[in-house]
């Protein structure tokens, strides 16, 4: 009878240590040696988006990607490494190196640099690289003393993919010249460029849709007093969405935020489709079947055929 008591004790100790160890490692940081394997991921505060490896399966040939999962959703929401797929899966690893550079290794290949940060011999700063709530990641210099953020070097946001979040920018950095431009999947599970883009036209003041680099779709001109698009129906963007556009000699830029977020079953998040339709889950800001090449209906321009 002692035996057994003992046998379950060491089962439930086991079990115990086990989901232990999970949550330990379902951190939202890397540190300096730190290491995500293909079997591991970081997990946001809250819980909402995670970091892990992707794996597309086309046939014989298996892909490994650096993505970010927006657990609500669920969907991917960034990919890291859209251009140079992992061909061994099982052998990709993200690692911040002591020389506070965020990159992924892997077998077959030569090391995938995603950013560095400059090496600092201030003992009250650290370089790590944390997956926030917002869905972004970022590589920090913080305080040593209490985590605060001293400067952001590198941040997902700054290349959105496939889908674009509250926080993210369409648009232009005058200083650096980066275009923060969104382009879709190639199809529904394949991360790599589709033939769509998203972008923001400083100057006409409108987002507007490419297909292969040809003009597909365009929101319309922003009116700032009433913050709506020509072709996005107000009413239906003003109860879920507050537009901003910011205009100066450093940047020109779209973005959004979710209006009450936290008191809805809303998850923000709006997706352009390898087929060229721009939604939220819910709401079609673009429809792709509309736009035949032949009309001017709710944004579509002529000559766009598919």
């Amino acid at each position: 009878m002692a035996t057994g008591l003992m046998m379950i004790s060491s089962i439930i100790f086991i079990i115990f240590a086990s989901l232990w160890t999970y949550h330990d490692a379902a951190s939202d940081t890397l540190k300096p040696g730190d290491t995500l394997n293909s079997s591991s991921s970081l997990v946001s505060a809250s819980g909402k988006f995670s970091l892990y490896f992707y794996v597309y399966i086309d046939g014989s040939n298996n892909n490994s990607y650096l993505a970010i999962l927006n657990k609500e959703a669920p969907n991917n929401v960034w990919i890291g490494n859209r251009d140079t797929p992992i061909v061994y899966p099982s052998s990709a690893v993200l690692t911040l190196d002591w020389n506070n550079t965020l990159k992924l290794t892997h077998q077959g290949g030569d090391p995938i640099v995603i950013s560095s940060a400059p090496q600092t011999s201030n003992i009250s700063t650290s370089v790590v690289a944390t997956l926030l709530d917002s869905g972004n990641f970022i590589l920090q210099e913080v305080n040593s003393t209490d985590g605060s953020t001293k400067q952001v070097w590198w941040q997902s946001f700054d290349y959105p993919f496939g889908t674009f979040l509250p926080g993210m920018k369409l648009g232009i950095n005058h200083k650096s010249g980066h275009l923060w431009s969104m382009s879709s999947w190639a199809t529904y599970n394949n991360p790599m460029p589709g033939p769509f883009t998203l972008d923001w036209d400083p100057n006409g003041h409108q987002l507007q849709i490419r297909r292969q680099g040809v003009l597909y779709w365009t929101s319309g001109v922003f009116t700032s007093s009433s913050k709506t698009f020509e072709f996005i129906s107000a009413e239906e963007s003003k109860l879920r969405y507050n537009f901003s556009v910011v205009s100066n000699e450093n940047e020109d830029y779209f973005t959004y935020t979710a209006v009450d977020h936290d008191q809805s079953d809303q998850k923000p998040q709006w997706v352009l489709t390898f087929m060229g339709s721009f939604h939220d889950g819910s709401f079609n800001f673009a429809q792709a079947e509309d736009c035949d090449g032949y009309n001017t209906v709710g944004g579509c321009v002529r000559g766009s055929a598919k």
